[in-house]
């Protein structure tokens, strides 16, 4: 009778250890015809809902300043520049709001704020803010800072400056662990590559690490693929042995949280993390779009969160209800004190690599 092999429920996530790094007010825009006409009541959605409507919306919108979720409300709010824009959002049931700042000007403050590479910044659009959020961690000091405060400056208020504790770096481990020549992993989603069982991890994890077990010193299970770090940070392994492979997170209460497919966070989101250092942490969705400037090189793209995590949460899972979106790649701070974490998006991750979730 053949042996089977497994990683239980609560051996979805995988985790590693090994290199030294992981609101404005609404306003309300009126027309000269309609100047005392009451705004239309805007759609009570979920946040699954919210993130799919977004970028159809924002993107008819001429002079489109993007959008975020309202989680209290549960509404989506469009950040329009003109009356026009207004008209748009609401028609299609989401909640107007005036702002300063269109995407295309955000976008181009981001970009000369990143021409010179700082370790241990990050600079991305934060919708709510409707601002470039500019994060530095506590090594950013001195001439460094100077120069860089001085960059925002010169973007006449479309920029603002956040500082954090401690240094950003990648936090390589996590989750139910899997370990591989002297690392210690975590998995962040198991997924499918043309019909056969594989999973999603952080691409500072499969750099390297190639042959994976689920316990130190076990025999293999699944050996790395492909992965991609610094740039993105995402990696792909495929099992190799007879091992269970749920679609699923484990909760550390006991229980999973099934996984049914692949979404896009939004700004002001809830969302939670699981890793096997610190298990199950929530919090929320900051900024989109983020370029994070680690010692190793720069990560472009990722979800900015004030979820915490330390080293052993690598590659684990970021998700919302049954929707997958990210994989821990970095950040700074700690579950105590409180933290920021960096998370590279789930979606292209799966582009690239003809993947699917289950």
């Amino acid at each position: 009778m053949r042996k089977h092999r497994g990683i239980s429920k609560r051996r979805v996530l995988i985790a590693g250890t090994g290199i030294a790094a992981l609101t404005a007010g609404t306003l309300t825009l009126a027309t000269n015809a309609s100047a005392d006409q009451a705004a239309p009541t805007a759609r009570t959605l979920s946040a699954k809902a919210a993130s799919e409507l977004a970028p159809t919306l924002t993107g008819d919108i001429k002079g489109d300043a993007g959008a975020y979720y309202d989680a209290k409300a549960k509404q989506l709010v469009v950040n329009v520049t003109d009356a026009a824009g207004k008209a748009k959002a609401e028609a299609a049931g989401a909640r107007a709001r005036l702002v300063d700042h269109s995407m295309a000007q955000l976008k181009d403050a981001k970009a000369a704020l990143g021409e010179t590479r700082t370790v241990g910044t990050s600079r991305g659009v934060d919708t709510q803010g409707n601002r470039v959020l500019v994060t530095a961690d506590s090594t950013v000091k001195g001439a460094k800072l100077a120069q860089l405060k001085k960059e925002i400056k010169a973007q006449g208020g479309k920029a603002e400056l956040k500082r954090v504790k401690g240094e950003f770096s990648t936090k390589i481990a996590g989750g139910d662990a899997i370990w591989g020549s002297g690392a210690r992993c975590s998995l962040g989603f198991n997924v499918t590559v043309n019909g056969q069982p594989g999973f999603l991890t952080a691409g500072h994890c499969t750099n390297i690490v190639q042959s994976w077990s689920d316990s130190q010193g076990g025999g293999e299970i699944a050996a790395t693929q492909s992965g991609t770090f610094p740039g993105s940070d995402h990696g792909l392994a495929m099992y190799t042995a007879d091992t269970d492979h749920p679609s699923a997170v484990d909760l550390y209460n006991g229980s999973t949280q099934e996984i049914s497919g692949a979404g896009e966070a939004t700004v002001g989101q809830q969302v939670q993390r699981s890793g096997s250092t610190t298990q199950v942490h929530d919090g929320t969705v900051e900024a989109l779009n983020v370029d994070v400037d680690y010692a190793e090189g720069t990560v472009r793209g990722t979800i900015q969160t004030n979820v915490c995590a330390e080293p052993g949460d690598s590659g684990g899972a970021l998700f919302a209800g049954d929707q997958a979106l990210g994989l821990t790649s970095g950040g700074s701070g700690d579950c105590s004190s409180g933290g920021q974490t960096f998370f590279q998006p789930v979606g292209p991750a799966l582009e690239a690599y003809g993947a699917s979730i289950p």
